[in-house]
Protein backbone atom coordinates (compact mmCIF):
# COMPACT_ATOMS: atom_id res chain seq x y z
CA UNK A 1 0.00 0.00 0.00
CA UNK A 2 1.33 3.18 -1.07
CA UNK A 3 1.54 5.86 1.77
CA UNK A 4 -0.31 9.19 0.98
CA UNK A 5 1.75 12.87 1.41
CA UNK A 6 2.22 13.63 4.72
CA UNK A 7 0.11 16.67 5.96
CA UNK A 8 3.20 18.63 7.84
CA UNK A 9 1.10 21.45 8.27
CA UNK A 10 -0.77 20.52 11.64
CA UNK A 11 0.88 17.34 12.66
CA UNK A 12 0.89 18.46 16.10
CA UNK A 13 -3.48 18.59 15.98
CA UNK A 14 -3.35 14.73 14.79
CA UNK A 15 -1.24 14.13 17.60
CA UNK A 16 -3.59 15.44 19.92
CA UNK A 17 -6.81 13.99 18.64
CA UNK A 18 -5.11 10.42 19.57
CA UNK A 19 -3.80 12.05 22.76
CA UNK A 20 -6.85 13.13 23.91
CA UNK A 21 -8.17 9.38 23.40
CA UNK A 22 -5.44 8.29 25.62
CA UNK A 23 -6.49 10.65 28.56
CA UNK A 24 -9.99 9.94 28.47
CA UNK A 25 -8.73 6.58 29.30
CA UNK A 26 -6.16 7.89 32.00
CA UNK A 27 -8.84 9.92 33.30
CA UNK A 28 -11.31 7.05 34.14
CA UNK A 29 -8.78 5.13 35.25
CA UNK A 30 -7.35 7.17 37.99
CA UNK A 31 -10.61 8.58 38.73
CA UNK A 32 -11.76 5.28 39.63
CA UNK A 33 -9.23 4.99 42.27
CA UNK A 34 -10.97 7.00 44.61
CA UNK A 35 -14.34 4.77 44.08
CA UNK A 36 -13.35 2.51 45.85
CA UNK A 37 -15.29 2.72 48.87
CA UNK A 38 -18.05 3.29 46.94
CA UNK A 39 -18.02 -0.21 44.60
CA UNK A 40 -16.61 -1.69 47.83
CA UNK A 41 -20.54 -1.08 49.81
CA UNK A 42 -22.57 -1.27 46.44
CA UNK A 43 -21.53 -4.44 45.32
CA UNK A 44 -20.32 -5.66 48.56
CA UNK A 45 -16.65 -6.65 47.85
CA UNK A 46 -13.85 -6.88 49.71
CA UNK A 47 -11.13 -4.09 48.85
CA UNK A 48 -8.30 -6.93 47.20
CA UNK A 49 -10.76 -7.66 44.98
CA UNK A 50 -12.05 -4.18 43.84
CA UNK A 51 -8.36 -3.00 43.27
CA UNK A 52 -8.82 -5.42 40.19
CA UNK A 53 -10.48 -2.48 38.41
CA UNK A 54 -7.27 -0.68 38.39
CA UNK A 55 -4.84 -4.03 38.67
CA UNK A 56 -6.91 -5.77 35.65
CA UNK A 57 -6.91 -2.41 33.58
CA UNK A 58 -3.86 -2.19 33.34
CA UNK A 59 -3.06 -5.42 33.13
CA UNK A 60 -5.43 -5.53 29.81
CA UNK A 61 -3.21 -2.13 28.99
CA UNK A 62 -0.01 -3.60 28.88
CA UNK A 63 -1.25 -6.87 26.88
CA UNK A 64 -2.89 -4.53 24.04
CA UNK A 65 0.44 -2.76 23.79
CA UNK A 66 2.57 -5.83 23.44
CA UNK A 67 0.35 -5.74 19.82
CA UNK A 68 1.49 -2.20 18.72
CA UNK A 69 4.47 -3.42 16.66
CA UNK A 70 2.02 -6.15 14.91
CA UNK A 71 -0.85 -3.43 14.82
CA UNK A 72 1.21 -0.34 12.98
CA UNK A 73 2.07 -2.40 10.23
CA UNK A 74 -0.88 -4.30 10.00
CA UNK A 75 -3.83 -1.84 10.33
CA UNK A 76 -3.76 1.99 9.53
CA UNK A 77 -3.87 5.12 12.02
CA UNK A 78 -7.39 5.14 10.95
CA UNK A 79 -8.33 1.95 11.34
CA UNK A 80 -6.60 1.77 14.82
CA UNK A 81 -7.93 4.93 16.14
CA UNK A 82 -11.67 4.06 14.93
CA UNK A 83 -11.18 0.29 16.76
CA UNK A 84 -10.00 2.36 19.89
CA UNK A 85 -12.82 4.86 20.15
CA UNK A 86 -15.41 1.76 19.74
CA UNK A 87 -13.50 0.04 22.35
CA UNK A 88 -13.88 2.98 25.04
CA UNK A 89 -17.43 3.76 23.91
CA UNK A 90 -18.41 -0.02 24.63
CA UNK A 91 -16.40 0.01 27.83
CA UNK A 92 -18.24 3.00 29.10
CA UNK A 93 -21.64 1.76 28.29
CA UNK A 94 -20.95 -1.79 29.73
CA UNK A 95 -19.25 0.55 33.07
CA UNK A 96 -22.48 2.82 33.57
CA UNK A 97 -24.95 0.37 33.33
CA UNK A 98 -22.96 -2.38 35.18
CA UNK A 99 -25.65 -4.41 37.40
CA UNK A 100 -22.40 -6.71 39.74
CA UNK A 101 -19.02 -5.96 40.13
CA UNK A 102 -18.00 -8.18 37.31
CA UNK A 103 -20.16 -6.63 35.08
CA UNK A 104 -17.61 -3.55 36.13
CA UNK A 105 -14.36 -5.40 35.61
CA UNK A 106 -15.44 -6.79 32.55
CA UNK A 107 -16.49 -3.11 30.66
CA UNK A 108 -13.01 -1.83 32.32
CA UNK A 109 -10.61 -4.00 30.65
CA UNK A 110 -12.69 -3.73 26.90
CA UNK A 111 -11.48 -0.18 27.77
CA UNK A 112 -8.33 -0.56 28.26
CA UNK A 113 -7.53 -1.36 24.50
CA UNK A 114 -8.06 2.70 24.06
CA UNK A 115 -5.03 3.23 26.28
CA UNK A 116 -3.28 -0.03 24.85
CA UNK A 117 -3.99 0.96 21.06
CA UNK A 118 -3.91 4.60 21.33
CA UNK A 119 -0.40 5.66 23.58
CA UNK A 120 1.41 3.66 21.05
CA UNK A 121 0.03 4.79 17.88
CA UNK A 122 0.18 8.53 18.86
CA UNK A 123 4.12 8.54 19.34
CA UNK A 124 4.32 6.36 16.23
CA UNK A 125 2.35 8.79 14.14
CA UNK A 126 5.28 11.51 15.76
CA UNK A 127 7.77 8.89 14.55
CA UNK A 128 6.22 9.36 10.72
CA UNK A 129 5.33 13.08 10.91
CA UNK A 130 8.07 14.84 13.05
CA UNK A 131 11.47 15.76 12.16
CA UNK A 132 14.31 13.99 14.51
CA UNK A 133 15.16 17.53 15.26
CA UNK A 134 11.74 18.42 17.19
CA UNK A 135 10.78 14.94 18.58
CA UNK A 136 11.63 15.75 21.95
CA UNK A 137 9.34 19.01 21.58
CA UNK A 138 6.33 16.91 20.22
CA UNK A 139 6.56 13.92 22.54
CA UNK A 140 6.88 16.55 25.44
CA UNK A 141 3.51 17.98 24.40
CA UNK A 142 1.81 14.53 23.67
CA UNK A 143 3.10 13.98 27.29
CA UNK A 144 1.31 17.07 28.64
CA UNK A 145 -2.39 15.84 27.56
CA UNK A 146 -2.44 12.84 29.09
CA UNK A 147 -0.36 13.63 32.45
CA UNK A 148 -2.92 16.32 32.86
CA UNK A 149 -5.67 13.45 33.65
CA UNK A 150 -3.43 11.56 36.30
CA UNK A 151 -3.52 15.06 38.21
CA UNK A 152 -7.36 15.76 37.41
CA UNK A 153 -8.47 12.09 37.81
CA UNK A 154 -8.76 12.20 41.52
CA UNK A 155 -10.35 15.10 41.90
CA UNK A 156 -13.23 14.96 38.67
CA UNK A 157 -13.84 10.74 40.18
CA UNK A 158 -14.15 12.69 43.94
CA UNK A 159 -16.77 15.27 42.89
CA UNK A 160 -18.81 12.99 41.20
CA UNK A 161 -18.96 10.34 43.53
CA UNK A 162 -19.74 13.19 46.41
CA UNK A 163 -22.40 14.81 44.19
CA UNK A 164 -23.97 12.84 42.06
CA UNK A 165 -22.56 8.31 41.46
CA UNK A 166 -19.34 6.43 40.31
CA UNK A 167 -21.70 5.67 37.00
CA UNK A 168 -21.79 9.01 36.15
CA UNK A 169 -17.59 8.92 35.43
CA UNK A 170 -18.60 6.90 32.17
CA UNK A 171 -21.67 8.74 31.06
CA UNK A 172 -19.73 12.24 31.06
CA UNK A 173 -16.89 10.45 28.97
CA UNK A 174 -18.83 9.07 26.28
CA UNK A 175 -20.05 12.10 24.39
CA UNK A 176 -16.44 13.78 24.35
CA UNK A 177 -15.48 9.87 22.84
CA UNK A 178 -17.71 10.17 20.06
CA UNK A 179 -16.99 14.05 19.24
CA UNK A 180 -12.83 12.75 19.21
CA UNK A 181 -14.16 9.86 17.04
CA UNK A 182 -15.98 11.99 14.61
CA UNK A 183 -12.53 14.52 14.31
CA UNK A 184 -9.92 11.62 14.15
CA UNK A 185 -11.85 10.42 11.09
CA UNK A 186 -11.84 13.07 9.44
CA UNK A 187 -7.83 14.30 10.05
CA UNK A 188 -6.04 11.26 10.63
CA UNK A 189 -4.10 9.56 8.07
CA UNK A 190 -1.51 7.15 6.50
CA UNK A 191 1.66 8.49 6.69
CA UNK A 192 3.62 5.16 6.09
CA UNK A 193 2.51 2.03 4.47
CA UNK A 194 1.17 -1.11 5.70
CA UNK A 195 2.44 -4.76 5.34
CA UNK A 196 -1.15 -6.43 3.92
CA UNK A 197 0.17 -9.94 4.78
CA UNK A 198 1.36 -10.31 8.30
CA UNK A 199 0.53 -12.95 10.52
CA UNK A 200 0.16 -12.68 14.12
CA UNK A 201 2.35 -15.16 16.78
CA UNK A 202 -0.63 -15.97 18.88
CA UNK A 203 1.54 -18.50 20.28
CA UNK A 204 4.08 -15.74 21.69
CA UNK A 205 1.76 -13.59 22.70
CA UNK A 206 -0.03 -16.06 25.11
CA UNK A 207 2.74 -16.99 26.59
CA UNK A 208 4.19 -13.56 27.27
CA UNK A 209 1.02 -12.68 28.33
CA UNK A 210 0.47 -15.69 30.87
CA UNK A 211 4.12 -14.81 32.32
CA UNK A 212 2.74 -10.88 33.40
CA UNK A 213 -0.42 -12.30 34.25
CA UNK A 214 1.54 -14.42 36.77
CA UNK A 215 4.17 -11.90 37.33
CA UNK A 216 1.36 -9.58 38.46
CA UNK A 217 -0.98 -11.56 40.42
CA UNK A 218 1.97 -13.24 42.31
CA UNK A 219 2.98 -9.76 43.68
CA UNK A 220 -0.36 -8.58 44.94
CA UNK A 221 -0.01 -12.23 46.88
CA UNK A 222 2.72 -11.55 48.57
CA UNK A 223 1.35 -8.27 49.49
CA UNK A 224 -1.14 -11.20 51.30
CA UNK A 225 1.81 -12.87 52.85
CA UNK A 226 0.86 -15.97 50.36
CA UNK A 227 4.47 -16.76 50.43
CA UNK A 228 3.87 -19.97 48.81
CA UNK A 229 1.19 -19.08 45.57
CA UNK A 230 4.12 -16.36 45.12
CA UNK A 231 6.98 -18.25 44.55
CA UNK A 232 5.15 -20.75 42.54
CA UNK A 233 3.67 -17.96 39.95
CA UNK A 234 6.84 -16.01 40.41
CA UNK A 235 8.81 -19.33 39.29
CA UNK A 236 6.18 -20.28 36.36
CA UNK A 237 6.69 -16.68 35.00
CA UNK A 238 10.04 -17.01 34.95
CA UNK A 239 9.80 -20.68 33.33
CA UNK A 240 7.45 -18.77 30.85
CA UNK A 241 9.16 -15.85 29.89
CA UNK A 242 12.41 -18.28 29.17
CA UNK A 243 9.60 -20.32 26.52
CA UNK A 244 9.16 -17.20 25.00
CA UNK A 245 12.89 -15.92 24.81
CA UNK A 246 13.79 -19.75 23.24
CA UNK A 247 10.59 -19.46 20.47
CA UNK A 248 11.37 -15.64 19.31
CA UNK A 249 15.10 -17.33 18.58
CA UNK A 250 12.88 -18.89 15.85
CA UNK A 251 9.71 -17.16 15.44
CA UNK A 252 8.63 -15.86 12.09
CA UNK A 253 5.25 -14.82 12.83
CA UNK A 254 4.80 -11.25 13.90
CA UNK A 255 4.78 -9.79 17.95
CA UNK A 256 7.59 -7.67 18.25
CA UNK A 257 11.36 -8.28 17.90
CA UNK A 258 13.96 -9.09 20.77
CA UNK A 259 16.46 -8.10 18.45
CA UNK A 260 15.83 -4.40 19.64
CA UNK A 261 17.82 -5.11 22.93
CA UNK A 262 20.81 -5.66 20.67
CA UNK A 263 20.52 -2.14 19.99
CA UNK A 264 22.41 -0.08 22.39
CA UNK A 265 20.51 2.89 22.52
CA UNK A 266 16.85 1.19 23.32
CA UNK A 267 18.72 -0.74 25.75
CA UNK A 268 20.19 2.28 27.55
CA UNK A 269 16.85 4.33 27.23
CA UNK A 270 14.34 1.56 28.15
CA UNK A 271 15.85 0.83 31.65
CA UNK A 272 15.96 3.92 32.86
CA UNK A 273 12.98 4.60 31.62
CA UNK A 274 10.92 1.95 33.75
CA UNK A 275 12.69 2.39 36.59
CA UNK A 276 11.46 5.84 36.30
CA UNK A 277 8.26 4.64 36.24
CA UNK A 278 8.56 2.27 38.84
CA UNK A 279 9.60 4.83 41.08
CA UNK A 280 6.91 7.75 39.95
CA UNK A 281 4.24 5.69 40.59
CA UNK A 282 5.76 3.71 43.61
CA UNK A 283 6.29 6.90 45.58
CA UNK A 284 2.65 8.30 44.81
CA UNK A 285 1.87 5.50 46.63
CA UNK A 286 3.67 5.63 49.64
CA UNK A 287 4.14 9.70 50.17
CA UNK A 288 0.13 10.13 50.82
CA UNK A 289 -0.01 6.94 52.89
CA UNK A 290 3.67 8.63 54.58
CA UNK A 291 2.46 11.48 55.58
CA UNK A 292 -1.00 9.88 57.03
CA UNK A 293 0.50 7.25 59.22
CA UNK A 294 3.82 9.52 60.44
CA UNK A 295 2.08 12.61 60.39
CA UNK A 296 -1.25 12.21 61.66
CA UNK A 297 -2.11 13.60 58.57
CA UNK A 298 -5.46 14.02 56.38
CA UNK A 299 -6.44 11.96 53.16
CA UNK A 300 -6.76 15.56 52.08
CA UNK A 301 -3.56 16.87 52.74
CA UNK A 302 -1.78 13.48 51.65
CA UNK A 303 -3.32 13.79 48.29
CA UNK A 304 -2.14 17.65 48.58
CA UNK A 305 1.12 17.08 48.98
CA UNK A 306 1.43 15.69 45.38
CA UNK A 307 -0.22 18.65 43.85
CA UNK A 308 2.48 20.90 43.25
CA UNK A 309 4.99 18.58 41.72
CA UNK A 310 2.11 17.07 39.38
CA UNK A 311 1.38 20.50 38.01
CA UNK A 312 4.85 21.05 37.21
CA UNK A 313 5.21 16.94 35.63
CA UNK A 314 2.62 18.11 33.59
CA UNK A 315 2.76 21.79 32.59
CA UNK A 316 6.87 21.24 32.37
CA UNK A 317 6.70 18.55 29.22
CA UNK A 318 7.33 21.01 26.36
CA UNK A 319 10.07 22.88 27.96
CA UNK A 320 11.90 19.60 28.80
CA UNK A 321 11.45 18.39 25.39
CA UNK A 322 12.79 21.60 24.02
CA UNK A 323 15.68 21.62 26.21
CA UNK A 324 16.30 17.82 24.55
CA UNK A 325 15.87 19.41 20.89
CA UNK A 326 17.70 22.82 21.18
CA UNK A 327 20.30 22.03 23.98
CA UNK A 328 21.06 18.28 23.08
CA UNK A 329 20.29 14.98 25.58
CA UNK A 330 23.12 15.89 28.50
CA UNK A 331 21.66 18.68 30.47
CA UNK A 332 18.14 17.07 30.67
CA UNK A 333 19.21 13.44 31.13
CA UNK A 334 21.99 14.50 33.49
CA UNK A 335 19.89 17.13 35.76
CA UNK A 336 16.87 15.42 35.58
CA UNK A 337 18.07 12.62 37.44
CA UNK A 338 20.26 14.71 39.57
CA UNK A 339 17.34 16.25 40.54
CA UNK A 340 15.67 12.38 41.05
CA UNK A 341 18.49 11.28 43.27
CA UNK A 342 19.08 14.21 45.51
CA UNK A 343 15.24 14.46 45.96
CA UNK A 344 15.44 10.58 47.43
CA UNK A 345 18.40 11.41 49.28
CA UNK A 346 17.00 14.08 51.22
CA UNK A 347 13.36 11.77 52.03
CA UNK A 348 15.74 8.78 53.06
CA UNK A 349 18.58 12.15 55.40
CA UNK A 350 15.44 13.83 56.38
CA UNK A 351 12.72 11.85 56.84
CA UNK A 352 9.97 12.67 59.95
CA UNK A 353 12.08 15.94 60.22
CA UNK A 354 11.43 17.11 56.98
CA UNK A 355 7.14 17.97 58.17
CA UNK A 356 4.70 18.07 55.45
CA UNK A 357 6.05 21.41 54.07
CA UNK A 358 9.59 19.59 53.16
CA UNK A 359 7.60 16.23 52.43
CA UNK A 360 6.25 18.52 49.88
CA UNK A 361 9.04 19.90 48.71
CA UNK A 362 11.30 17.42 48.33
CA UNK A 363 7.93 15.94 46.22
CA UNK A 364 8.09 18.89 43.88
CA UNK A 365 12.34 18.32 43.14
CA UNK A 366 11.53 14.35 42.71
CA UNK A 367 8.64 15.36 40.24
CA UNK A 368 10.58 17.53 38.11
CA UNK A 369 13.85 15.20 37.74
CA UNK A 370 11.90 12.41 36.96
CA UNK A 371 9.66 14.54 34.18
CA UNK A 372 12.68 16.32 32.73
CA UNK A 373 14.30 12.22 32.59
CA UNK A 374 11.74 9.80 31.91
CA UNK A 375 9.92 11.34 28.43
CA UNK A 376 13.48 12.32 27.02
CA UNK A 377 14.85 8.90 27.44
CA UNK A 378 12.19 7.90 24.69
CA UNK A 379 12.98 10.69 22.64
CA UNK A 380 16.91 10.14 22.77
CA UNK A 381 16.35 6.71 22.88
CA UNK A 382 14.22 6.60 19.87
CA UNK A 383 16.23 9.46 17.80
CA UNK A 384 19.29 7.00 17.45
CA UNK A 385 17.85 3.63 17.29
CA UNK A 386 17.27 1.96 13.54
CA UNK A 387 14.07 2.96 12.06
CA UNK A 388 13.20 -0.84 11.35
CA UNK A 389 13.33 -1.47 15.58
CA UNK A 390 11.77 1.84 16.23
CA UNK A 391 7.69 0.55 16.37
CA UNK A 392 9.36 -2.09 18.12
CA UNK A 393 10.89 -0.08 20.65
CA UNK A 394 7.68 1.73 20.76
CA UNK A 395 6.12 -1.05 22.01
CA UNK A 396 8.39 -2.56 24.30
CA UNK A 397 8.76 0.88 26.01
CA UNK A 398 4.70 1.45 26.38
CA UNK A 399 4.48 -2.08 27.79
CA UNK A 400 7.59 -1.55 30.25
CA UNK A 401 5.87 1.30 31.82
CA UNK A 402 2.71 -0.37 32.52
CA UNK A 403 3.68 -3.65 34.05
CA UNK A 404 6.35 -1.36 36.01
CA UNK A 405 3.94 1.16 37.32
CA UNK A 406 1.76 -1.74 38.39
CA UNK A 407 4.79 -3.65 40.04
CA UNK A 408 6.46 -0.07 41.59
CA UNK A 409 3.04 0.41 44.05
CA UNK A 410 3.51 -3.68 45.17
CA UNK A 411 7.09 -3.29 46.07
CA UNK A 412 7.07 -0.26 47.98
CA UNK A 413 3.86 -1.12 49.63
CA UNK A 414 5.84 -4.27 50.72
CA UNK A 415 8.91 -2.60 51.84
CA UNK A 416 6.99 0.35 53.60
CA UNK A 417 5.55 -2.15 55.75
CA UNK A 418 8.23 -4.64 56.40
CA UNK A 419 9.46 -3.24 59.41
CA UNK A 420 7.80 -4.41 62.73
CA UNK A 421 10.43 -3.63 65.37
CA UNK A 422 9.08 -4.41 69.16
CA UNK A 423 9.10 -1.41 70.72
CA UNK A 424 8.26 0.70 68.06
CA UNK A 425 5.28 2.48 67.22
CA UNK A 426 3.02 2.08 64.25
CA UNK A 427 4.10 5.44 62.62
CA UNK A 428 7.79 4.71 63.50
CA UNK A 429 7.78 1.08 62.03
CA UNK A 430 6.36 2.38 58.79
CA UNK A 431 8.88 5.66 59.21
CA UNK A 432 11.69 3.10 59.43
CA UNK A 433 10.03 0.94 56.22
CA UNK A 434 9.51 4.12 54.12
CA UNK A 435 13.43 4.66 54.85
CA UNK A 436 14.55 1.92 52.86
CA UNK A 437 12.32 2.36 50.18
CA UNK A 438 13.79 5.51 49.80
CA UNK A 439 17.25 3.54 49.80
CA UNK A 440 16.46 1.40 46.87
CA UNK A 441 15.24 4.79 44.94
CA UNK A 442 18.33 6.06 45.28
CA UNK A 443 20.50 2.87 43.96
CA UNK A 444 18.17 3.83 41.01
CA UNK A 445 19.13 6.95 40.44
CA UNK A 446 23.26 6.25 40.76
CA UNK A 447 22.12 3.23 38.00
CA UNK A 448 19.83 5.67 35.53
CA UNK A 449 23.11 8.02 36.16
CA UNK A 450 25.53 5.03 35.06
CA UNK A 451 22.74 3.71 32.33
CA UNK A 452 22.50 7.87 30.92
CA UNK A 453 26.44 8.29 30.62
CA UNK A 454 26.49 5.34 28.50
CA UNK A 455 23.75 6.52 26.48
CA UNK A 456 24.87 9.97 26.05
CA UNK A 457 28.82 8.36 24.98
CA UNK A 458 27.24 6.04 22.87
CA UNK A 459 25.95 8.82 21.02
CA UNK A 460 28.89 11.21 20.90
CA UNK A 461 30.48 7.58 19.42
CA UNK A 462 27.87 7.99 16.39
CA UNK A 463 28.97 11.59 16.06
CA UNK A 464 32.88 10.80 15.90
CA UNK A 465 31.95 7.95 13.21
Amino acid sequence: MQAPAIKQEKPMFVVAIVALMSFMGVLTETSMNVTFPALMSEFNESLSTVQWVTSGYLLMAALVMLTSAYMKRRFTNRQLFIIAVILFSLGDIICGSAFNFWMLLIGRMVQAGCVGICTPLMVNIILDVVSPIKLGTYIGLANLIILVAPALGPTFGGAVVAFASWRVIFWATLPLALILLVMGTKRIRQYAPIEGKYTFDWTRFLILGMALICLIIGLNDLGSHLYITFAVLLITSVILTGIFVRLSSKATKALFSLSVFKEKAFLFSFLPYIMLQFSNVGINFLLPNYVQEVFQATSLIGGLILLPGSILNCFGQPIYGWMLDHLGGKLPLYIGDILFTLSLVGLTVGGTQLGIWGITLAYLIFAVGRSMAFGNSVAYGLEHIDKKFRSDANALYNTGQQVTGAIGTTVLALIMDSVNQTGYTRAQNISAGSTRAFVLLVVFGVIIFYLFHHLLNLKSNIDSN
